[in-house]
Protein backbone atom coordinates (compact mmCIF):
# COMPACT_ATOMS: atom_id res chain seq x y z
CA UNK A 1 0.00 0.00 0.00
CA UNK A 2 2.82 2.41 0.79
CA UNK A 3 4.43 1.77 -2.60
CA UNK A 4 1.10 2.34 -4.36
CA UNK A 5 0.56 5.58 -2.44
CA UNK A 6 4.03 6.79 -3.42
CA UNK A 7 3.27 6.10 -7.09
CA UNK A 8 -0.15 7.74 -6.84
CA UNK A 9 1.27 10.93 -5.31
CA UNK A 10 3.60 11.27 -8.30
CA UNK A 11 0.73 10.73 -10.76
CA UNK A 12 -1.51 13.26 -9.01
CA UNK A 13 1.35 15.73 -8.74
CA UNK A 14 2.15 15.59 -12.44
CA UNK A 15 -1.52 15.82 -13.42
CA UNK A 16 -2.17 18.91 -11.29
CA UNK A 17 1.04 20.53 -12.49
CA UNK A 18 0.30 20.02 -16.18
CA UNK A 19 -3.45 20.63 -16.15
CA UNK A 20 -3.79 23.46 -13.62
CA UNK A 21 -0.53 25.08 -12.57
CA UNK A 22 1.39 25.27 -15.85
CA UNK A 23 -1.51 27.05 -17.63
CA UNK A 24 -1.38 29.62 -14.79
CA UNK A 25 2.32 30.25 -15.44
CA UNK A 26 3.55 28.59 -12.26
CA UNK A 27 6.69 27.16 -13.83
CA UNK A 28 7.95 30.28 -15.60
CA UNK A 29 6.93 33.06 -13.18
CA UNK A 30 9.51 35.90 -13.39
CA UNK A 31 11.68 36.46 -10.34
CA UNK A 32 10.13 39.06 -8.08
CA UNK A 33 6.55 38.34 -9.09
CA UNK A 34 4.08 36.22 -7.18
CA UNK A 35 2.83 33.25 -9.25
CA UNK A 36 -0.72 33.62 -10.46
CA UNK A 37 -1.47 30.12 -9.20
CA UNK A 38 -0.63 31.18 -5.63
CA UNK A 39 -2.91 34.20 -5.94
CA UNK A 40 -5.87 32.51 -7.60
CA UNK A 41 -5.87 28.89 -6.39
CA UNK A 42 -4.03 28.82 -3.04
CA UNK A 43 -6.17 25.90 -1.87
CA UNK A 44 -5.08 23.84 -4.88
CA UNK A 45 -1.46 24.78 -4.19
CA UNK A 46 -1.65 23.65 -0.55
CA UNK A 47 -3.44 20.43 -1.49
CA UNK A 48 -0.87 19.79 -4.22
CA UNK A 49 2.06 20.39 -1.86
CA UNK A 50 0.45 18.17 0.76
CA UNK A 51 0.04 15.27 -1.65
CA UNK A 52 3.38 15.41 -3.46
CA UNK A 53 5.44 16.09 -0.36
CA UNK A 54 3.78 15.27 2.96
CA UNK A 55 1.66 12.25 1.98
CA UNK A 56 4.51 10.96 -0.15
CA UNK A 57 7.03 11.32 2.69
CA UNK A 58 4.84 9.51 5.22
CA UNK A 59 4.21 6.62 2.82
CA UNK A 60 7.90 6.60 2.01
CA UNK A 61 8.76 6.12 5.69
CA UNK A 62 6.72 2.91 5.72
CA UNK A 63 8.18 1.67 2.43
CA UNK A 64 11.77 2.42 3.43
CA UNK A 65 11.39 0.45 6.65
CA UNK A 66 9.72 -2.51 4.92
CA UNK A 67 12.24 -2.78 2.08
CA UNK A 68 15.21 -2.40 4.43
CA UNK A 69 13.89 -5.30 6.50
CA UNK A 70 13.70 -7.49 3.38
CA UNK A 71 17.19 -6.49 2.26
CA UNK A 72 18.73 -7.56 5.59
CA UNK A 73 18.27 -11.21 4.62
CA UNK A 74 20.85 -11.07 1.83
CA UNK A 75 22.67 -7.74 2.14
CA UNK A 76 22.63 -6.51 5.74
CA UNK A 77 25.28 -3.81 5.27
CA UNK A 78 23.61 -2.34 2.20
CA UNK A 79 20.25 -2.58 3.96
CA UNK A 80 21.54 -0.34 6.74
CA UNK A 81 22.87 2.23 4.28
CA UNK A 82 19.67 2.09 2.23
CA UNK A 83 17.51 2.62 5.31
CA UNK A 84 19.58 5.65 6.32
CA UNK A 85 19.39 7.11 2.80
CA UNK A 86 15.66 6.46 2.56
CA UNK A 87 14.92 8.09 5.90
CA UNK A 88 16.99 11.13 4.91
CA UNK A 89 15.02 11.39 1.65
CA UNK A 90 11.70 11.13 3.49
CA UNK A 91 12.77 13.84 5.95
CA UNK A 92 13.85 16.16 3.13
CA UNK A 93 10.58 15.64 1.25
CA UNK A 94 8.55 16.25 4.40
CA UNK A 95 10.49 19.43 5.15
CA UNK A 96 10.03 20.67 1.59
CA UNK A 97 6.28 20.17 1.86
CA UNK A 98 5.96 22.08 5.12
CA UNK A 99 8.02 24.97 3.77
CA UNK A 100 6.02 25.01 0.53
CA UNK A 101 2.73 25.25 2.39
CA UNK A 102 4.02 28.01 4.68
CA UNK A 103 5.13 29.95 1.60
CA UNK A 104 1.64 29.73 0.09
CA UNK A 105 -0.02 30.74 3.37
CA UNK A 106 2.25 33.78 3.78
CA UNK A 107 1.76 34.80 0.15
CA UNK A 108 -2.01 34.55 0.56
CA UNK A 109 -1.98 36.66 3.72
CA UNK A 110 0.26 39.38 2.26
CA UNK A 111 -0.03 39.23 -1.55
CA UNK A 112 1.29 42.76 -2.14
CA UNK A 113 4.64 42.21 -0.43
CA UNK A 114 5.05 38.43 -0.42
CA UNK A 115 6.71 37.90 -3.82
CA UNK A 116 10.39 38.20 -2.70
CA UNK A 117 9.80 36.05 0.40
CA UNK A 118 7.87 33.48 -1.62
CA UNK A 119 10.75 33.11 -4.07
CA UNK A 120 13.21 32.64 -1.19
CA UNK A 121 11.09 29.97 0.47
CA UNK A 122 10.44 28.34 -2.91
CA UNK A 123 14.19 28.13 -3.49
CA UNK A 124 14.60 26.41 -0.10
CA UNK A 125 11.78 24.03 -1.01
CA UNK A 126 13.46 23.14 -4.30
CA UNK A 127 16.81 22.69 -2.59
CA UNK A 128 15.37 20.27 -0.05
CA UNK A 129 13.49 18.02 -2.41
CA UNK A 130 11.57 19.68 -5.18
CA UNK A 131 14.41 20.66 -7.48
CA UNK A 132 16.91 17.82 -7.24
CA UNK A 133 16.53 14.11 -6.65
CA UNK A 134 19.97 13.03 -5.42
CA UNK A 135 18.74 11.52 -2.14
CA UNK A 136 15.84 9.70 -3.79
CA UNK A 137 17.89 8.43 -6.68
CA UNK A 138 20.57 7.13 -4.33
CA UNK A 139 18.01 5.25 -2.24
CA UNK A 140 16.21 3.74 -5.24
CA UNK A 141 19.53 2.60 -6.69
CA UNK A 142 20.64 0.98 -3.42
CA UNK A 143 17.35 -0.88 -3.00
CA UNK A 144 17.31 -2.01 -6.63
CA UNK A 145 20.86 -3.36 -6.54
CA UNK A 146 20.76 -4.69 -2.98
CA UNK A 147 17.54 -6.67 -3.22
CA UNK A 148 18.41 -9.03 -6.06
CA UNK A 149 15.45 -11.31 -5.36
CA UNK A 150 13.13 -8.60 -6.66
CA UNK A 151 14.09 -9.52 -10.22
CA UNK A 152 15.86 -7.92 -13.17
CA UNK A 153 13.00 -5.63 -14.15
CA UNK A 154 12.99 -3.78 -10.84
CA UNK A 155 16.78 -3.68 -10.78
CA UNK A 156 17.05 -2.14 -14.26
CA UNK A 157 14.23 0.36 -13.81
CA UNK A 158 15.61 1.33 -10.41
CA UNK A 159 19.16 1.73 -11.66
CA UNK A 160 18.12 3.90 -14.62
CA UNK A 161 15.81 5.99 -12.45
CA UNK A 162 18.57 6.44 -9.91
CA UNK A 163 21.09 7.49 -12.53
CA UNK A 164 18.71 10.11 -13.93
CA UNK A 165 18.85 11.93 -10.59
CA UNK A 166 22.44 13.02 -11.30
CA UNK A 167 21.26 15.20 -14.18
CA UNK A 168 18.80 17.04 -11.92
CA UNK A 169 21.66 19.04 -10.40
CA UNK A 170 22.56 20.45 -13.84
CA UNK A 171 20.54 23.66 -14.35
CA UNK A 172 20.04 23.21 -18.09
CA UNK A 173 18.88 19.60 -17.70
CA UNK A 174 17.06 19.90 -14.38
CA UNK A 175 13.44 19.94 -15.60
CA UNK A 176 13.73 17.16 -18.23
CA UNK A 177 15.77 15.01 -15.87
CA UNK A 178 13.23 15.60 -13.12
CA UNK A 179 10.44 14.46 -15.43
CA UNK A 180 12.38 11.31 -16.34
CA UNK A 181 13.03 10.61 -12.67
CA UNK A 182 9.35 11.09 -11.84
CA UNK A 183 8.13 8.75 -14.57
CA UNK A 184 10.77 6.17 -13.69
CA UNK A 185 9.88 6.40 -10.00
CA UNK A 186 6.19 5.83 -10.77
CA UNK A 187 7.02 2.64 -12.69
CA UNK A 188 9.47 1.53 -9.99
CA UNK A 189 7.00 2.04 -7.16
CA UNK A 190 4.33 0.13 -9.08
CA UNK A 191 6.71 -2.76 -9.79
CA UNK A 192 7.71 -2.85 -6.11
CA UNK A 193 4.04 -2.88 -5.08
CA UNK A 194 3.26 -5.77 -7.42
CA UNK A 195 6.28 -7.77 -6.23
CA UNK A 196 5.48 -7.20 -2.54
CA UNK A 197 1.86 -8.21 -3.17
CA UNK A 198 2.98 -11.42 -4.89
CA UNK A 199 5.41 -12.24 -2.08
CA UNK A 200 2.91 -11.50 0.70
CA UNK A 201 1.91 -14.59 2.70
CA UNK A 202 -1.66 -15.74 2.19
CA UNK A 203 -3.62 -15.78 5.43
CA UNK A 204 -5.28 -19.03 6.40
CA UNK A 205 -9.06 -19.07 5.97
CA UNK A 206 -11.07 -18.25 9.07
CA UNK A 207 -13.03 -21.28 10.29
Amino acid sequence: MAALICALTYVIGMAVLLLILVPLGYVDTPLGELPLAVQTVPGVMIAWNTVIYIVNALALLVLVTALSARMREGAPAMAAVAQGAGLIWAALVLGAGMIANVAVEMATAHPDTAAPLWHVLHAVELGLGGGNEIAGGFWITLVSLGAGHFGRGIRWVGALTGLSCVATIIPAAGDPAGAIFGLGAILWFLLIAVRLWRDAPISAPIK
